[in-house]
């Protein structure tokens, strides 16, 4: 027995002197940083990242807080007393930690019968300054000896105003609103001193889940209003206001004055390609030690200001009005495509955390309730009332797009826009994530691998069906006879490309795609030659540089430099650039691509659109018209647009690529051709490589030889000249969306 107790008393010891070494190796950084007080007492503003165009005007900010710090003199008391008497009634009698507390948290746990927090105010000040939460419940227990460390420190150290007033000034309330002085502009556009006892204690309220208890929210209104209305008889509890004085404000109804900060994130130059920035930078900062939001770095990007603002001009324009709004028959059949849609949305999430079942998620998702929704006139936005089942439906009907522009020779992107409207529509449709059917936008890139194995331009390419072992025989469209191959890219035969995709074979035209920079994946079968993969435009911007850059590859780069708050340059980025296939393969492709917008399915876009000089490209069409493609280049920009809705079977019918993409394209350099500074008003002639003087007129397929050669082909066969793309091309509406099982 003596010797149990022995082990006891030893044990006791051994844990007091334990605990206590675990205590000082947390305060001295042993295991984890933790701030010097002075650090605490005046906490260092997180200075935000400022991200620069290549001109180097300033368009845009990186940081995470809204905050402007009052002093106490300048917060009214009926504010301190609603926090004191909500959030820690012995705030001034205790020294940081508050036994009582703890022990009746502890007492709650053990009866499964919370009564509150043990965290007094200095408590959840340690937390916000120390920017902790985890969820990794023994990495909590060490935060919490971190913060009872803190808390203590900042009790010695500080007077109770000032811990108050630093508490005040750091937490959140919504909106990107951080401090009491953000938060009393936002919800009533008042001066924290000019809040009245029920605006105060509504804010107070709020402090223990700005998005339960939103204000903002008609939804919320009865449980903010309780909310309110605990925090007044906390001060009456606390003899900071009378019962009577109580009862009379809680009569009172919830009146606002709603005047967020305006969110940036949103609004100004490029959104859609900051964001990318964004995300390209904190990969960085992850590798290096910084932090994008609080060092300060000043980020030198690619982007050409007036050329986004033009970019942006021609989306708006050719894209104003667009919609394809699906039946309820169609969502019927979609149905898992619209739950999934339901539980992506922030109304779906806040639900669930107020803990309630789908049954009743799904109730108030078909209760009509006012929201702003999106809409094509000059505030793009309006007013109604509607199901949020059914503001799915709507929001999914507006026809999406992406365009990107970029210096093929440098890999500096000039215009990226990521979708019509960043407010409603974050998701971006130009990035590497986001992948579609490409079409014959495809087809340059199998064409070229042919002509740098030796085939003509204008050699005789067959228009019959083709035998590829294990898939059978393939023949997409109703042609026969043959044409020469710069006919049949002009005009999007697919028949002659299945041809061409025999000549190289399958495997190698698939490793050339991977050679080009396309990481997505593609299938090898014989519908990877018509765009059947789903493949980014930044992708397929890439694979195309090699044309005007005459066999170079160049990855497309989004940021020059970065430098320190200081301007020291802490790193400079230079595009990857590689020899893919020869200058001659290149200038023959160049040509081919030509007749496209000369006699093919692009043949509007100068005539149209004005466009001076040379250009060269590809229109392309997937399966019900779901997808619209143009990419194309002048010898100094190439650019790329995509056309269609986010769910493939909404957007059947949009038209081909060259009437739902090629416009944006078209409307983008007749803007920028118009603007003599920019220095693309001038013609310009793509240029004939010195090795390729006096060679046969086979070998470089110009406009005259392309005319001559479709004449011959239309009195031969008896057809017309396509102004578009042509029914062969409409693999895409018969194929192209076909599973590759069907080619076994």
């Amino acid at each position: 027995m003596k010797r149990s107790i022995k082990f006891l008393w030893w044990g006791l010891v051994l844990g007091i002197i334990g605990f206590n070494a675990l205590i000082w190796m947390i305060n001295e950084g042993w295991l984890g940083y933790m701030p010097k007080m002075a650090e605490l007492e005046n906490p260092k503003s997180a200075t935000a990242s400022e991200l620069y165009s290549s001109e180097g005007a300033m368009i845009g900010k990186y940081y995470l807080e809204n905050r402007n710090p009052v002093t106490y003199d300048e917060i009214a008391p009926c504010v301190v007393d609603a926090l004191v008497a909500t959030e820690d009634e012995r705030f001034y009698k205790h020294s940081g930690i508050d036994p009582e507390a703890i022990g009746r948290a502890l007492f709650g746990m053990v009866t499964f019968n919370p009564k509150g927090g043990a965290s007094t105010i200095t408590q959840q000040l340690a937390k916000q300054l120390l920017e902790q939460g985890s969820r990794n419940f023994m990495e909590r227990i060490l935060e919490k000896l971190k913060e009872q460390i803190v808390a203590v420190k900042l009790e010695k150290n500080l007077t109770k105003q000032e811990i108050l007033t630093l508490y005040l000034n750091t937490v959140p309330w919504g909106y990107n609103s951080f401090g009491i002085k953000s938060a009393a502009k936002t919800y009533f556009n008042k001066t924290p001193k000019q809040l009245d006892i029920e605006e105060a204690a509504l804010l107070i309220g709020m402090l223990k889940g700005s998005s339960r208890y939103n204000p903002t929210k008609e939804s919320k209104q009865q449980l903010v209003l309780d909310r309110r209305n605990t925090v007044l008889d906390q001060m009456v509890k606390n003899l900071k206001i009378s019962a009577a004085e109580a009862q009379a404000l809680k009569e009172k109804p919830i009146v606002l004055d709603f005047s967020p900060m305006s969110d940036t994130h949103h609004e100004g130059v490029a959104p859609y390609f900051r964001q990318v920035v964004e995300q390209e930078v904190k990969t960085w900062c992850k590798k290096k030690g910084y932090n994008i939001y609080k060092d300060g770095l000043k980020i030198y990007t690619t982007i050409d200001t007036t050329m986004q603002a033009y970019a942006d001009n021609a989306v708006q324009k050719q894209m104003y009005g667009k919609t394809r709004f699906a039946s309820n028959r169609t969502w019927e059949k979609h149905k898992v495509t619209l739950m999934r849609a339901m539980k992506e949305t922030d109304r779906y999430r806040e639900l669930k955390k107020e803990g309630k079942s789908d049954d009743e998620i799904l109730k108030v998702f078909n209760t009509k309730t006012k929201m702003k929704v999106f809409a094509w006139n000059s505030r793009r936005e309006k007013d109604t009332t509607i199901t949020p089942m059914d503001s799915i439906k709507y929001m999914k009907g507006f026809v999406q797009t992406g365009f990107m522009v970029m210096d093929p020779a440098t890999g500096e992107v000039k215009a990226w826009v990521g979708g019509i409207n960043h407010k409603y529509f974050q998701f971006d449709h130009v990035n590497s994530n986001t992948k579609r059917q490409v079409g014959s936008t495809i087809k340059p890139l199998l064409y070229c691998l042919a002509v740098d194995n030796g085939y003509s331009p204008c050699m005789s390419v067959s228009l019959n069906p083709v035998m590829f072992p294990g898939h059978g025989w393939y023949g997409p469209d109703r042609s026969r006879g043959a044409m020469p191959m710069k006919t049949a890219l002009a005009f999007s035969k697919n028949n002659a490309t299945v041809n061409i995709l025999k000549l190289v074979g399958i495997e190698h035209f698939v490793k050339f795609l991977k050679l080009l920079g396309i990481d997505s994946k593609v299938n090898a079968y014989p519908s990877v030659c018509l765009g059947a993969d789903d493949i980014s435009i930044i992708e397929m911007l890439r694979a195309y540089t090699m044309f005007p850059n005459y066999g170079i590859n160049t990855k497309p780069i989004f940021i020059t430099r970065i430098e320190d708050r200081n301007g020291n340059v802490l790193e400079t980025f230079v595009p990857e650039r590689k020899e893919v296939i020869n200058e001659i393969t290149a200038y023959k492709m160049i040509r081919m691509m030509m007749g496209t917008v000369l006699i093919g399915t692009g043949k509007r876009l100068k005539p149209v659109w004005g466009i001076k000089g040379e250009c060269a490209g590809k229109t392309g069409t997937t399966n019900s018209e779901a997808d619209a493609w143009f990419i194309g280049y002048t010898p100094q920009l190439l650019a790329g647009a995509w056309v269609g809705c986010d769910d493939r079977f909404v957007g059947v019918g949009l038209g081909e690529g060259s009437r739902a993409a090629m416009p944006i394209w078209g409307e983008f350099f007749k803007q920028i051709q118009s603007n003599e500074k920019l220095g693309y008003a001038k013609v310009q002639e793509f240029e004939k490589p010195a090795v390729m003087e006096g060679l046969d007129e086979c070998d470089v397929a110009d406009q005259v030889s392309l005319q001559r050669a479709e004449a011959v082909m239309n009195v031969s066969r008896g057809e017309a000249t396509a102004d578009d793309d042509s029914p062969s091309e409409r693999w895409d509406n018969d194929n192209a969306g076909t599973d590759k099982e069907d080619y076994k």
